[in-house]
């Protein structure tokens, strides 16, 4: 996780000054997911082997789309560096390019997890299938249950103590990133309905 140090308006921009404690070296032009959205950096301001801090930019499209206009200082956010060509893929394709916000409707706590209900824009609905994959603030995570308009995803206790998740509550906006190949199926037989 990375927290936000410092917020400031540029014109119709959102600068985000954040602090983490990356393990490789962190350097101008490097994309990073922040709950999901990919941003670019642009400044390192100090770089220590203990912490980085550094800069990134948010435009309109992207503050549009995302639930970073209700960032605020001292907020923890979820980070993750680009994979690396030839590394191994864990979980499912996860891009940084956020579809929608979605609100936490309900908090289950059960014995060694948690269940997490999101209320979503119904002209996803498509997008999701039960057992399918779903990023939530930039996790990825396996659909238990597919709505209409909400799902549920259960989370383990390493993924509550190691991200975000354990700060939602009921009521708060995530980013939601649904599966590029399910966007890529549903683009093909749009244009090709002769073949569904």
């Amino acid at each position: 996780m990375a927290s936000i140090e410092a917020i400031r308006k540029e014109g119709e921009n959102i600068v985000f000054v954040f602090e983490s404690a990356f393990p490789a070296p962190i350097k101008v032009d490097q994309s990073i997911a922040h709950n999901g959205v990919c941003l670019t950096v642009t400044r390192v301001i100090v770089q220590t082997p203990e912490a980085v801090i550094y800069e990134v930019v948010a435009v309109e499209e992207t503050l549009s789309k995302t639930d970073l206009k209700f960032w605020k200082n001292g907020q923890y956010v979820n980070t993750e560096l680009c994979m690396k060509a030839g590394d191994r893929l864990d979980g499912h394709f996860v891009q940084g390019h956020v579809d929608t916000t979605g609100i936490v409707s309900e908090i289950t706590e059960r014995d060694g997890s948690w269940l997490f209900h999101f209320q979503f824009d119904r002209k996803f609905a498509h997008l999701l299938v039960d057992r399918g994959s779903v990023t939530v603030n930039g996790v990825s995570l396996t659909v238990v249950d597919a709505g209409d308009t909400e799902f549920t995803v259960t989370i383990i206790p390493y993924t509550f103590e190691n991200t975000v998740f354990r700060f939602l509550e009921k009521g708060d906006t995530v980013n939601l990133e649904f599966d590029i190949l399910g966007k890529y199926m549903h683009r093909f037989y749009q244009l090709n309905p002769e073949r569904g």
